[in-house]
């Protein structure tokens, strides 16, 4: 197997998380990251579907979490069906490829925009926008795997998730 790609080499643009709440070339973001997941679905065996393929670029068409009905009511207007478990073992699917990200606070989902590497993000939430980035959080989650060995616990999984303002909604509330 290769090694993980690392997009920040070749796109930092991309790979900086502000890039979530600036003006950038977003089309390029979605294009690299939906040429990305086709390759590893590839690569891993996995049947990356019509369906499951056009969930991912719905996510990538915007830096914001979606809910799975936002998603099924696109989809049914495009003619991939309305039933809930369409949209939901889309998301599934994405979610356990490591192609989109569960926002747990907004009960939603994002793409992914490093797929295939390895990585453990928080997400800035801008509640007043919904846009949603993904941040480097290595010395956060050391910083908890610390505290939870203290008492003797083990960290087998977290969601670091924080709520505030981009900078366009911080700006336009002053």
């Amino acid at each position: 197997m290769a090694a993980p790609h690392s997009h920040a080499e070749t796109c930092p643009g991309c790979a900086d998380p502000g890039a979530a709440f600036s003006t950038h070339d977003h089309g390029h973001c979605a294009a690299d990251v939906l040429e990305r997941a086709e390759a590893l679905a590839a690569e891993q065996g996995a049947r990356f579907t019509p369906v499951r393929r056009r969930v991912l670029e719905i996510l990538l068409e915007e830096h914001k979490a979606l809910g799975a009905y936002d998603v099924l009511q696109r989809l049914a207007a495009e003619g991939f069906g309305n039933q809930p478990p369409v949209a939901y073992r889309a998301l599934e699917f994405l979610v356990d490829q490591g192609f989109a990200h569960r926002i747990r606070r907004l009960n939603a989902f994002t793409a992914c925009m490093h797929p295939g590497e390895a990585h453990a993000p928080a997400f800035l939430i801008c509640r007043g926008c919904d846009a949603v980035a993904e941040a480097p959080a290595a010395p956060v989650r050391v910083a908890l795997e610390a505290a939870a060995g203290a008492v003797g616990f083990t960290v087998e999984r977290s969601n670091i998730e924080a709520l505030g303002l981009c900078p366009a909604c911080r700006e336009a509330q002053e």
